[in-house]
């Protein structure tokens, strides 16, 4: 939703004093200012907004008057782009205590402790819920884009409802687990959008539907109960690269070429993930796909610069395999537009290359024959493999595009569709049999 904006202005003011707004987030990138929901109007004198502030505290409050009708500032810092935060503001303001007139749940526990709490006069009618344009993933002016992926929105008018009617703590892993189906009274102007895929058509009985105010709404396999693998923008001091589509798309720095990583590594399994080697920007070809089991610590330690990791590339006119910081002419040649798909068996330690569905070398990963012998994940640096991309040019940058089982190159959804890993991903070629997306459930099989 880099640039993606929802949108409804309802015919009519509801209930203006209690109300429920839940959401699913999953940030993309830190440090920049990420506006979840916004209704405002006179020019932002009066205004109700969600966001996350720059330096990552979530904020919330209801403006108007000039003054703050009630503000919040969470000390917490939402940081991680790997996984999804469940927000929930639970907002009553005819209750007596003042101190319960707006609750804020972050994964099911109630947040109590803020650098700003400003609570709202019992009674109070906030900007939300009125009859101006609501939006989702910006404000008013259409800047400062929610910068990730949103699932599972839900407004209620006229209830508020605490964090549990939306989910619930699994009882062996203690994590926060989403209600797909939660028993909600949504009232005249409530809503829930984004329940299967990107439909922006209301599930509740109102049909409250939103439309795309602007960009481009974007389906994607991860959600709340699967969280697929990205590129990682956070193991990014030495490559200084850039990312875009939820960090699937990775642009090298032209002047780094050490490899970057993905944020879900394995140790066990078998798994499967393709990457689009997308563009150079001049020169020669020198892209690299593959993995790794070390931490990169300078900007010039190409992917196989160690012991650990393995990068299948082409290194000007020749494809070559690259470990221990030395080469082996090895596979075809790929340009720019081709498909690298990947079958790494953590159970066996081998490692496969396909080019455009076809495996490299003879392997046969269904069969287990052939293939990359490789280290044990237990007997490498950091215990786990990561999926790693780099371009081996310190003048020219690559682009690559991961597809870790959303079904996109970017924003293009694959052309044929191969076979899914075990119900869990879709890909553009059929996955080997036994193998699985790298995501949670994957990691769980």
């Amino acid at each position: 939703m880099a640039s993606t904006k929802l949108q409804k202005t309802f015919s009519s003011a509801g209930n203006r004093k209690t109300f429920t707004f839940a959401v699913w987030i999953k940030r993309a990138s830190v440090a920049s200012q990420a506006i979840i929901l916004d209704s405002n109007y006179s020019g932002g004198a009066n205004e109700h907004r969600l966001f996350i502030e720059n330096d990552d505290i979530l904020e919330y409050y209801d403006y108007s008057g000039s003054a703050y009708q009630f503000r919040y500032k969470t000390n917490r810092k939402l940081r991680d782009v790997n996984g999804w935060y469940h927000i929930v503001c639970s907002v009553d303001t005819t209750q007596g205590t003042a101190g319960d007139r707006v609750k804020i749940y972050i994964n099911g526990v109630r947040e109590t402790s803020f650098s700003t709490a400003t609570n709202p006069s019992q009674n109070h009618d906030c900007i939300l819920n009125n009859d101006q344009l609501h939006q989702i993933g910006t404000k008013n002016t259409g800047v400062s884009f929610f910068n990730g992926s949103m699932s599972h929105i839900h407004f209620i008018d006229g209830t508020a409802y605490a964090a549990s009617t939306f989910g619930s703590t699994d009882s062996t892993t203690g994590e926060w687990n989403i209600n797909t189906s939660p028993s909600v009274t949504y009232g005249t102007n409530g809503f829930f959008i984004l329940k299967d895929g990107n439909t922006i058509t209301d599930s509740s009985p109102n049909s409250n539907n939103f439309t795309v105010g602007g960009g481009t709404l974007t389906k994607t396999e991860d959600c709340p109960d699967n969280v697929f693998a990205t590129m990682n923008p956070l193991e990014n001091h030495q490559q200084q690269g850039t990312y875009t589509n939820g960090n699937n798309t990775y642009q090298t720095n032209s002047s780094n070429y050490t490899y970057n990583t993905a944020t879900l590594g394995v140790n066990s399994g078998k798994f499967y993930w393709e990457v689009e080697y997308d563009a150079k920007s001049g020169g020669v070809n020198y892209p690299q796909v593959g993995i790794t089991s070390t931490q990169t610590t300078n900007t010039n330690q190409e992917l196989g610069n160690f012991a650990n990791d393995w990068g299948y590339g082409e290194y000007d006119t020749s494809p070559k395999l690259r470990n221990n910081n030395t080469d082996a002419v090895w596979g075809s040649a790929y340009v720019e537009g081709d498909i690298i798909g990947v079958a790494l068996d953590c159970d066996n330690n081998k490692l496969y290359f396909s080019k455009n569905g076809t495996w490299q070398e003879s392997g046969n990963p269904t069969a287990g024959s052939g293939g990359i012998s490789i280290t044990a994940p237990s007997s490498t640096p950091l215990g786990f493999y990561f999926p790693s991309v780099a371009y081996y040019d310190g003048t020219n940058n690559g682009t690559f595009k991961a597809n870790f089982g959303n079904g996109y190159f970017g924003t293009t959804a694959v052309s044929s569709a191969g076979t899914n890993a075990s119900n869990n991903g879709i890909f553009e070629y059929d996955v080997p049999t036994g193998y699985t997306a790298l995501s949670t459930k994957g990691l769980n099989l």
